[in-house]
Formats: structure tokens, sequence, C-alpha cells
């Protein structure tokens, strides 16, 4: 097989592929498929379950850990070492199953974000995983679109593509279709489009040459060595917490290890005791436990059709001030459906839903016959053939396979009998200038009986701009100031109504003409008519602004579309009041008057994709965090410039999503709200799980330090700390990750950027649920002490640090509200797990082998009565304290 594609002229390059323009049918791709293996690149060596599982065992605190179980077998204390080392075999499948589920997790996420490609099949273009893709395979590429494999060009039509990723060269290729002879550089050849690259202007067809590793960029990838991925801010921010904490408890351990041996313990108690304090005490598990956390909220988020590309994008969610937002499909459904037609004299009506290409034309409520209607008729046609977009059926629901705005003019055709495959026949396009966001404008050239006529479509001051002529009657007549008047008129009063308005025009060109370039627009144009089309807003996208407002975020449009739309719909969705400010306003603006204007302006209309950098840059030199969407290639510095850029999974180009760091999956606003939503719950279940770890872990470490300090003794021997720590303590941690959202999370203020996941009241209220855990189990040890065995008050210290440490768990799910309010039982996963550990220490109590290997004695009813009240009473506490006074310890919380 051929290697130097480039060297081949297209028909030698199908040959020698066993292709053909129609495309490969579906028994051959699958052949080829097992031939070649999928078109994706090869990551590094996936770690076996193995080399997972042992690396949940480097850790300082777990080498403490080991040498404890083994002096503890050196000595003799058997059933210590083999405790310690049961444990330690626990919290390493713990960690274990923590870290693969957390891989699985963005492995989902990741297939949900996987590329596309529109390729051909049995003469049928369709949409395939870019996996799928093998040599022989027929491919369209537009604007936008990440390039799926090594292709050689077919078709290219003012087509260019940024190379940078293999050649360096930050300017866009020019590319063509013609044979290069000799062995050309990668970036000198023009005829060829490579796996990873992206189409920035035009569109192409191309033949698929190399897939996978046998790509240009996959003989790159291949002398990779694997790289180990950074730590997010956040994972940095947690490691951070945890060192500080590993000094501050180290220190209280040596305060305990003083303090035994100026009571006189014995020196191995006072050394088990020690280092399982120090163990016990410190949250080696904090970062694994919030990864997870993070994990279940981004599956969350995908479930709610916001797929989390970056963990930092769920940490700023919560802070977001300003969502900047797309109207087109966004804020609106973006199924363009064509209502009134305007022929420079009279409105024509158009029915009918949706993409479905049934309806009726109506004049004054009588129903029109279009074919018989020679203007109206053109009008449909010219919207047919200078349009890239193309009907489908899909079960027996139709679709648009382009851009909606032109599927809704060829749906308009299809209600009158205008196929757009029959037309194109009869009028095939000969070249054609395509439609680009700066220009607002699209121009094909078809041959007409032997003519060569130009079709234009576009905004209508671009096509009035260009417009000299006008039909009446169906011949072309001079345009007047007063045929220009009625017809701006016409196209004002559609976008009152929150119309988009289309304007159609034509002009005749000499038969031999076969290019067309810019030159074409000085031409005499003939305005044909306009097409007004109807996007109308979503209505969960009014309740999510409504939701917005409630939330001290405000959304702002940016659209392409006129001043007169952009304010209809920002009525309709009851958007913030302010003013509204066109692209040409902008431009006018310098930075600083547009930062001095900023807060009062609410709708951005006739935008350009390169002024929404300007806009994003605004709103954050006055302090706001923005989100903001898009779905275009020139919307990349906009996306990658905001604090949380949202690309659009439908109609987002690759280009775009993998400059946002969040991708929506049914491009709708409601959709951003979710997120926002979510994001603050997210990171509230990590503040959460923070709070009932450190509290949890304090407390253990603050009872040991008063039985030592004050009676002598510890009230704990070192596998009943190490069960509190790495037993209960789990069984808490990870359920309060899957605590359901409280409400209120949209009813509050943003959270401040800087606020972190600890702030000064949540550090007082570690210190105090801390205090009362701790002083709580040395009050009850020093009670039962005297009154009873040693073992006896040990394990019913043992038992009433277990049942403090269950009874936070229910307090930590809310720092403000009861639990009663929120459902006690609404968390099913944490009752469970609560319920199953408390279960087990009954088991540790009175089970005889238990009982030794965990120095445990039966206790009666009494004593458990002490213990459980002790439990509720640090409960009732905290649950009133949230009654009466829910923002106590709030301060600095937002």
């Amino acid at each position: 097989m051929a290697e130097k594609w480039h060297n081949l002229n297209i028909g030698t390059a199908l040959k020698e592929l066993k292709s053909q323009p129609a495309g490969l049918s579906e028994a051959e791709v699958k052949k080829r498929l097992q031939e070649n293996g999928p078109n994706e690149l090869k990551t590094g060596k996936k770690t076996s379950p193995v080399i997972v599982f042992l690396r949940q065992f480097k850790s300082p605190l777990i080498y403490v850990l080991a040498v404890a179980a083994l002096i503890s077998f050196l000595v003799g204390h058997y059933t210590d070492c083999f405790v310690i080392l049961g444990i330690l075999i626990l919290n390493a499948t713990i960690g274990y199953f923590q870290e693969t589920r957390a891989e699985k997790s963005m492995h989902a996420l990741l297939e949900l974000a996987s590329p596309k490609a529109k390729v051909k099949r049995d003469n049928d273009l369709v949409i395939k995983p870019a996996r799928e893709l093998v040599p022989g395979d027929i491919i369209h590429l537009e604007a936008g679109d990440k390039i799926p494999a090594d292709a050689r060009l077919i078709e290219a039509v003012k087509l260019k593509v940024n190379e940078s990723t293999l050649t360096g060269e930050s300017m866009p290729a020019e590319k063509n279709v013609l044979e290069i002879a000799g062995d050309a550089a990668v970036a000198d050849r023009n005829n060829m489009a490579f796996m990873g690259t992206a189409v920035t202007n035009g569109r192409a067809v191309a033949l698929v040459v190399k897939t996978g590793m046998a790509t240009e960029i996959g003989k790159i990838a291949s002398g990779l060595q694997e790289v180990k991925p950074e730590a997010t801010p956040l994972q940095k921010n947690v490691s951070q917490i945890s060192r500080y904490l590993i000094f501050i408890f180290l220190g209280a351990t040596a305060l305990l290890l003083i303090a035994g041996l100026l009571k006189g313990m014995a020196r191995m108690d006072i050394f088990l005791v020690t280092i399982a304090a120090a163990v016990a005490a410190i949250p080696e598990g904090l970062p694994a436990v919030l990864t997870v956390v993070l994990s279940i909220g981004m599956r969350t988020m995908a479930r709610r059709n916001a797929i989390v590309r970056k963990l930092l994008a769920v940490e700023t969610l919560g802070s977001a001030t300003v969502i900047c937002s797309d109207k087109t499909g966004t804020l609106t459904l973006n199924q363009m459906t064509v209502r009134r037609i305007f022929d420079g004299n009279s409105f024509i009506q158009v029915t009918g839903e949706g993409y479905e290409p049934k309806g009726e034309f109506l004049k004054d409520n009588h129903s029109l016959n279009v074919q018989e209607m020679e203007q109206t008729a053109l009008i449909l046609r010219i919207g047919t053939l200078c349009n890239d977009a193309r009907l489908t059926t899909d079960k027996g629901k139709s679709g648009v396979l382009g851009d909606p705005t032109e599927g809704a003019l060829v749906v308009a055709a299809g209600k009158a009998d205008i196929v757009k495959e029959e037309i194109e026949k009869a009028h095939p396009r000969i070249d054609e200038i395509p439609f680009e966001s700066e220009n607002r404008y699209m121009v094909t050239l078809h041959t007409d009986d032997g003519k060569s006529v130009a079709y234009i479509k576009g905004s209508v001051e671009k096509i009035m701009n260009f417009s000299r002529y006008r039909l009446e009657n169906g011949r072309k007549v001079p345009l007047q100031a007063a045929d220009f008047h009625k017809i701006i008129t016409a196209a004002n009063d559609m976008a009152g109504e929150a119309l988009r308005v289309i304007a159609l025009a034509y002009t005749e060109l000499p038969a031999e003409t076969e290019k067309i370039n810019d030159k074409i627009l000085q031409s005499d144009w003939v305005f044909t008519g306009l097409a007004g089309m109807e996007d109308p807003p979503r209505e969960e996208a009014k309740n999510a602004v409504k939701k917005c407002k409630q939330a001290g975020i405000k959304v702002v449009m940016i659209t392409g579309d006129n001043k007169v739309t952009a304010e209809s719909i920002a009525r309709q969705l009851e958007l913030p009041s302010g003013r509204s400010v066109t692209g040409n306003e902008l431009e006018k603006m310098s930075d600083e008057e547009l930062n001095g204007e900023i807060e009062n302006i609410s709708v951005f209309a006739r935008i350009e994709p390169l002024h929404k950098l300007r806009i994003v840059n605004a709103y954050k030199s006055r302090g706001h965090v923005v989100a903001m969407t898009g779905d275009g290639v020139n919307d990349a510095p906009a996306l990658r410039a905001a604090d949380i850029g949202v690309a659009m999974g439908i109609t987002g180009t690759d280009v775009a999503k993998e400059a946002g760091d969040m991708v929506l999956a049914d491009d709708n606003f409601a959709s951003v709200v979710s997120a926002v939503d979510e994001g603050r719950a997210i990171f509230n279940r990590l503040r959460n799980v923070l709070f009932y770890m450190l509290s949890t872990n304090i407390g253990e470490l603050m009872v040991l330090t008063l039985s030592v300090l004050i009676m002598g003794r510890s009230p704990l021997v070192a596998v009943q700390i190490l069960w509190v720590n790495l037993a209960t303590d789990t069984a808490g941690d990870i359920p309060l990750g899957f605590e359901p959202k409280v409400g209120d999370e949209l009813k509050k203020p943003p959270r401040r950027p800087g606020s972190g996941l600890i702030y000064p009241g949540l550090l007082i209220r570690i210190l105090v649920i801390a205090i009362l855990i701790g002083t709580g189990s040395f009050l009850i040890f020093h009670w039962a002490e005297p009154r009873m065995s040693l073992e006896a008050a040990e394990t019913m210290t043992f038992c009433a640090l277990n049942t403090f440490v269950w009874m936070i768990a229910f307090s930590a799910r809310s720092d403000e509200h009861p639990v009663f309010r929120i459902g006690i039982f609404k968390n099913k996963i944490l009752v469970f797990s609560i319920g199953t550990v408390a279960l087990l220490q009954l088991a540790l109590v009175y089970v005889p082998f238990l009982q030794v290997a965990f120095h445990t004695a039966p206790i009666g009813l009494r004593d458990w009565g002490i213990i459980l009240s002790a439990g509720l009473i640090l409960f009732v506490l905290e649950e009133t304290r949230k009654y009466f006074f829910p923002r106590l310890f709030s301060w600095g919380k937002e």
C-alpha cells in the first residue's frame, strides 16, 4: 500500500485503498476495523490492579503503622500485630476501590466527550465516533472540526487548517487537492489533512489513509513516555492542609509521649498508643476521599448533561457571579422554523413545527400554491441552494444535519415540495464563498439553463448593502429609497416578534464563470425577499434565569442576532434590566469605557466571536468570576480566558470543546445553571467531609491526651484507636460524598473566590466539636475506671467515642440546616453505613474471639444508657444550635 499519499492523484489514491466517493459499506468497515484496529492513540500502559493495590501502602504514615505491627510481633503481642495488619489491608482495599472507581468515572466522562466524525457510508453521510474510522473512509470536514485521521483531500473549498500541533507554525495552512511530487515535508503536504489538527476555515471532503498510531501524530505519540498528570489546585490545597495537620498532630503526640513517661506508663504501652494515636489523628485518607467526592459529583453533573473536563471547574463553579450565554440553542431551542416570508411587498405566513417538512403557506388566512408564485418559489430555492444543511430521518423523526438556521430554510422549501437533492442536481454548485461569522453572508455559484447564477443569503444589513435591484412581477427593477425603507421596516417588524431574519438575493453572471471571489460582492445583486424564523426561548431556560437571580448570578446574553431580536428574547426570558450594546458600539468603546459600562449591560447583539474576549476581560476587571458559553473556533480565546469555559456538546466545534472546562451534552442554558447548582453542592460536600474527618480525628487525640495527662493511663488500646480511625471514620466520610443537595444552594450568594475549603468559622466549629468529643469521652472513662475493670472502662470509652463519631456523621451533613429538616433518612447510604458499623461495634464487644482481638469486655444496659445519652446530648446541642443560630460558624464561609 502506498505511503506517500501526497504524491498520488485522487483517482489513484481511491483505487489504492479500494474506495469510492460514495464511501465504504458497513461490512467492509467492520472487516477493516478488525485489520487496523480502532482509530485512537494508544495511551500509556495501564497500571495493573496489583500495582494499584500495593500503591496504597506508599505513605510514611502506613510505614509507621507497619513498624508498630512488627514491634508488636517481636514483643509477643501477636493479636495486636495481626489486627493492625488486617486494618492495614482493609485501608488499602478501601483506597484501591476509591482509586479505581475514580478512574472508571473519569473514563466514562471521556467516553461521553469522545470526538465524532462525519463520514460517508453506503453513500449516506452519517455521524460516527472517530475511533470507528478506517483507511478508505470518506469524511466531510468544515470549520471548527478536529481532523479525526490522516487523509488525502478529495475536495477543498477555501480550506485552511491549523497544523501547529504537528509543524509548530501558528498560521493556518492553505489546502488544495493537487498532487505533490517528491519527499515533501509534513508542513508542505498541502493536499493532506492530519489527525489532531483543526479546520479553521472552509470545508472539505477527504479520503482517510492512516488511522490510530499509524498517523503522523501517532508516530509522535509512540515516542513519548507516559507523563504523570499534575495534581489539580484543589488536590494541592488538600495536600498542603494535610502537611500542616501532620506537624500539628505529631506535636500533640509528642506531648502525649512525654506525658506518658512522666506518669510512669509502661514503655511498650506508651509506644503503641502514641504510634496509633498519631496515625489515627492524621487524616491520611483525606486527598483520596476528596477525589472520590469530586468524582461522584462529576458523574452527577454528567447525568445532568454537564460534562466537566477539568476538576478545577468543579471548584470554580460555586464562585460564578456572571454567566455570559449564547442565545441560539442555549437560551432557545435551536429548532429554527420559518414563520414569515416577505417578498418585497407583502408577508406570507408559514405553518408547521420543527424540522418536519409539513405545513402551509398562508396569505390573509388563505392557503397558497407556492409553485404558482414565482418570486416566493425563488426565495425558497435560493435558501435551499445557498445552503449546506440537509434533512435527515432517524426512526421516523425528521432532523437536520448542519446549521439549524439553514435547516429551517430547507424545511420551508420542503413544505412547498422543493426537494434539496432534486434541485441540486438541476442546478449543481460550481463554487462558493462559505459563511463566516465575521462576514455574515454565504455565496454559491450555480448553473441555471446554461447560465451562471450566484445566490447569496445573510444578514439584512449585508445583503441590502450589496443589492441594487428588486423583483416586481418577475422583472428586475432598480431598488429605490422607498423600497429600501419598506424592506428594513419589514425586517424590523419580524425582528420585533423575536424572528431571526435572513435576506436573500441573486445575480446573473457570464455563462463561462467558474470561480467566484470577493469581487462578486460588487455585482448587481437583485434583492429577492426576507425569511423570518423563530427560535423560541426554552421554558427551562426561563426557570434557570430566575434561579440565577436568586443565586446572585447575573445572566448576560451574547448573540450574533440583531439588537431588536435579542431584546425581544431578553424580555421573554426576564433577563436582568440593563441596556443593549451592539458589536459596532462595542468596537467604538475603549477598554476603560467598557469596564465602566459593563455592569449596566445585559444584552450584547451583533457580536462577533472575538468580541467575547473583551467582554470576559471587562467582567473580570470588575472582580467577577465569569462563565462563558461558546461553540465556534473563534470562541476558543474567550472560553480559555473565562474562569469557566462552557462549550456546546451538540453544535460546538472540537476546538471549542477542547478549550472549555465543561461541555454541555444538550446545549441547554438550564444545564449551565444545574452545573453551578451541583458545583456549589459538591463544594459543600467537600467541606462537610473535611469537618467530619478533622473534628473526629482531633477529638480522638484529645481524649487520649486528657486521659494520659490527668489519669496517667490510656483510655483505649492501639487496635481500638485504629478501628475508630480506619473503620468508623470511613463509614461516614465516603457516604457524606453522596449527600443529596439541601435545595438552597442557588438561594445564596456566590462563594468568594479566595474562600477555600477551610474558613475561620469552620475551623472554630471543628475545634468546638472536637473538644466536646474529647471531653465527653474522657469524662466517661474517668467515671468508669474506678467503678469497673480497666478492660470494661476502656470498652465503655471505646463505644462512647464511636457513638460520638456516628452522631457527628449525621450532624456533618449540613452546617446550617438541622438534620430533621433535611431528612434524617434522606442519605440512605450514610444510614446503612453507620448502621453496619454499629452492628460490627456490638460484635467487637460481645463476640468472644473479637473480644480477645480488640481487648474488649461485655458492658451492661446501664453503661449503654450512659453512652447513648452522652452521644445524644452532643447531637442535640449541635442540632439545637442550627435551629437558633444557623450562621454561628459561617464567618468567612462565602
